[in-house]
């Protein structure tokens, strides 16, 4: 029989994954990990999870400050470890791993199934008129369009494998092989947005997959898109 918190999220996630129509734009997931780390298998599993829903953008952050505790995490960065330092600063909270940064408003332990299931529910219901983002492949470039609005916010564009299977040979997770959905890659910022339409035109960022959000200056997201790859 399956563990206790599993049944629970049995009930839950389908609810979460097939209720109401499509949204404007993805909810941002932000998971900020480690392959270092025993506690964020889970997590992981749990972003897998949430990866079937449209209406979501999971992505895994993976930081380095695991990296001298027996094991370098393969897809580590220091840009995702800034970020999440960011976050801390914005948010009034520590650094840690797994965290769940939810449309750059809002942090859960990424392992609580139950509570990242309500506070996921919670972000989309306060989704509202925000900045129309679109993302489009022309030939060997990446275009991102964005519609009028209020306020500003900077254009972020991320690249990202959308799966990662990793054996780990040393520290709290050595022998096990982890199944890693979504991982970043890089991530760049192209410019300010500031109400007005704006255009970009880019080459690729590395990565299987590109992904945009457009994030106010306070951490809250307003715009996001995905583009996945041609068949």
């Amino acid at each position: 029989m399956a563990p206790r918190p599993f049944r629970r999220l049995a009930v839950l996630l389908p609810t979460l994954l097939l209720s109401g129509a499509s949204q404007a734009r993805p909810v941002v997931l932000e998971l900020f990990t480690s392959q270092g780390c025993s506690s964020c298998p889970p997590a992981e599993a749990l972003l897998g999870e949430l990866a079937s829903d449209a209406d979501l953008l999971p992505l895994g952050f993976h930081v380095t400050y695991w990296n001298h505790l027996g094991w370098k995490d393969t897809a580590s960065s220091q840009s995702a470890t800034e970020r999440q330092a960011d976050y801390a600063r914005r948010l009034g909270e520590r650094s840690f791993t797994p965290q769940l940064v939810i449309d750059g408003c809002r942090s859960v332990v990424g392992s609580r199934r139950t509570e990242v299931a309500a506070a996921v529910s919670q972000a989309k219901a306060e989704i509202g008129s925000e900045v129309a983002t679109t993302l489009s492949r022309r030939n060997d470039r990446i275009d991102v369009r964005l519609g009028s609005g209020v306020g500003s916010a900077q254009v972020i564009l991320l690249g990202f494998d959308k799966s990662v299977r990793t054996p780990i040979a040393r520290g709290e997770n050595g022998g096990r092989t982890i199944l890693q959905t979504n991982v970043v890659r890089s991530m760049r910022t192209l410019g300010m947005w500031s109400g007005k339409p704006l255009e970009f035109s880019e080459a690729p960022p590395a990565g299987q997959e590109v992904a945009v959000i457009v994030q106010r200056s306070d951490g809250r997201i307003v715009g996001a898109a995905r583009l996945t790859p041609e068949l």
